[in-house]
């Protein structure tokens, strides 16, 4: 166990944050799961934790993984990937399935091993990186509006383009996290005002087109966040959603210490149990004590990224720690504020806590980009030792077998050698012609 937690590089205390919150989320998930049990009637409890279990553990390979990769990777990484996302992002939005006349083309099949994940998330982390490195080469540079315009926006806009349709509220965070860096990232304020303007007339414009053909699928979605925004902004108490009706009575019977682990009443009835709303099972089994400590250790992880971003040796790994890290902390305080009604229903779901893969490995794919970046100079010096050991091993690994096929062939020519002059002294080799010479007949004519 020492061996495995030597090898990890970075900031200790994002690493313990991570892991806490980690490891507080098996017993709520294995206890909301009985919704899916009982309610949908698929699988067990077991089975469930199980899953979840596999989840994580994939999640922390990843973190391991990506943070023994150098940071300064991750530009030429996001330049390729931005094209990918993009294609991946329209072919999810063109093939995506209809639930109950909504589009629902969130999500994208993996073939032949039955997965299924969200391309959204992946391109939020791509995007993010994109943006960090673009505004880390414009630091100190003159630029246009016009020139930021193609090269930053156009793609931004590509990617939330694509995604409002069947997720208004991921797309709202993506827009707005680009916002915050951008302007971390001293881009000019004038240009982002403008930007902003621009964001909200094109949603304006795709709500009128939504209003003017409701039947088609890619707008289908309009009505449902217009309901949610009325519901929210109502003050009649029977127009409130179900599901926010339930985490409600879920909070207010977890009063200060809760019912206790695995004791949730309102898990059975509250849809979603075990991902958007599992902050209000954790409260009305852990009461407020225990929502206060998720909510402690989420700021906790936000100082950390406060501090590591100061502690950043170059503005493209600042900009990756805020781009990366501060979009963890605004979701887990999204996903709370929907569970006591503070905002209207969005469907995020709490980092590091609820279930689903997707949300997990994603979530863990930005820490490590952002531990790679917290690693100190020594950590960097180890590993770069490391691998320059790794391939001196390789090149003496390719030299011996070099060496022995020299040898082999050596063999053989020696061994021709001899073959050829042990024929000589047999006889059975000559380079005589014993052959009669067949100007004879001619000559002894004379």
């Amino acid at each position: 166990m020492k061996e495995l937690i030597g090898k990890l590089k970075g900031d200790r205390g994002i690493w313990a944050f991570v892991a806490l919150l980690s490891l507080f989320s098996f017993m709520p998930v294995f206890s909301a799961s009985t919704n899916l049990v009982y309610v949908v009637g698929k699988g067990s409890t077991i089975g469930y934790l199980f899953k979840h279990l596999v989840h994580v553990f994939i999640g922390f390979c990843l973190i391991y993984f990506v943070h023994r990769t150098p940071y300064h990777y991750f530009k030429a990484f996001s330049w390729w990937l931005l094209p990918v996302v993009i294609g991946l992002l329209g072919f999810t939005m063109i093939q995506g399935t209809t639930i109950g006349g909504a589009n629902a083309s969130r999500w994208l099949q993996i073939p032949f091993v039955g997965l299924s994940f969200q391309p959204s998330a992946f391109a939020f982390i791509v995007m993010m990186i994109y943006v960090a490195r673009y505004l880390s080469k414009i630091e100190d540079k003159e630029y246009t509006f016009k020139s930021s315009l193609i090269e930053l926006w156009m793609p931004v806009f590509a990617i939330i383009g694509l995604i409002l349709p069947a997720n208004f509220s991921t797309a709202a965070l993506m827009f707005s996290m680009v916002c915050m860096l951008v302007f971390v990232g001293r881009y000019r304020l004038q240009y982002l005002f403008t930007i902003i303007g621009m964001g909200i007339a094109a949603l304006a414009l795709f709500v009128l087109i939504a209003k003017a053909f409701p039947d088609n699928k890619l707008t289908s979605r309009v009505n449902t966040w217009m309901s949610r925004i009325e519901r929210f902004s109502s003050d009649k108490p029977d127009e409130d959603d179900y599901q926010i009706e339930k985490a409600k009575i879920a909070i207010a019977s977890g009063k200060v210490y809760g019912l206790g682990p695995g004791k949730s009443v309102q898990k059975n009835f509250l849809p979603q149990s075990s991902s958007d709303f599992i902050f209000a099972i954790i409260v009305e089994e852990y009461g407020l004590i225990g929502g206060f400590a998720i909510m402690g250790l989420y700021l906790l992880l936000f100082f950390r990224f406060l501090i590591t971003s100061h502690k950043a040796p170059t503005m493209f790994g600042k900009l990756l720690i805020v781009g990366l890290g501060f979009p963890i902390i605004f979701q887990a305080f999204t996903n709370m504020g929907v569970a006591v009604e503070l905002l209207p229903t969005t469907g995020q779901t709490l980092p590091l806590i609820s279930s689903g893969g997707t949300s997990i490995w994603m979530t863990c794919i930005a820490v490590g980009i952002i531990l790679s970046v917290t690693k100190k100079e020594e950590e960097i010096a180890q590993i770069e030792a490391e691998a320059k050991l790794r391939d001196e091993a390789l090149q003496r690994i390719i030299d011996r077998e070099v060496s022995l096929e020299a040898e082999k062939v050596n063999d053989d020519i020696e061994e021709i050698i001899q073959k050829v002059q042990k024929e000589e002294k047999t006889g059975n080799y000559s380079i005589e012609d014993h052959t009669d010479n067949p100007m004879n007949a001619v000559l002894d004519k004379d």
